[in-house]
């Protein structure tokens, strides 16, 4: 069933939609690694996986394309962007500076990891696994249904 997620940064201005065959298209997960505690500002990261190709501009404006590699697309809104030495890119709005999305060099134009609490609906796509899970901080307990990596090739 094809299902549409819309989002948006904290302002507004930056304005999203992913558009979806399936949510089985789409996979959210939690990341325990440092760098994920870090960008977030909290004890792990929480992004959903979609296809480059799925992200879509909204239709009432033109879209730009932000990042020499492609961004997310926009709607009225300017991104911003910083690379980590790991090499993930991370995307900003570049109005009210909050994080939309990450996503790899090699990946880069393949995949977006989008920032789940962007989304509009977010719980249409609920977490399937957790990742980097010998980072997990002790008290946090493990999220139960998922599937739960170590590291992230296990």
């Amino acid at each position: 069933m094809p299902t549409t997620l819309d989002g948006r940064c904290v302002c507004s201005k930056l304005q999203y939609s992913v558009e979806l065959d399936s949510p089985d298209d789409a996979r959210t997960s939690l990341c325990h690694c440092s760098s994920c505690k870090r960008a977030f500002g909290t004890n792990y990261g929480l992004t959903t996986k979609v296809r480059r190709t799925s992200l879509l501009p909204l239709t009432e404006a033109k879209p730009t394309v932000a990042g020499a590699t492609g961004g997310l697309l926009l709607h009225r809104g300017r991104a911003a962007q910083v690379q980590q030495d790991n090499g993930v890119i991370r995307e900003f709005c570049g109005d009210c500076g909050a994080f939309t999305c990450e996503y790899g060099e090699a990946a880069a134009d393949k995949f977006r990891y989008v920032v789940w609490g962007t989304f509009d609906e977010p719980d249409k796509v609920p977490p399937r696994g957790e990742f980097f899970c010998s980072q997990r901080e002790g008290w946090m307990p493990q999220i139960e249904g998922v599937f739960h990596k170590q590291e992230i090739k296990q």
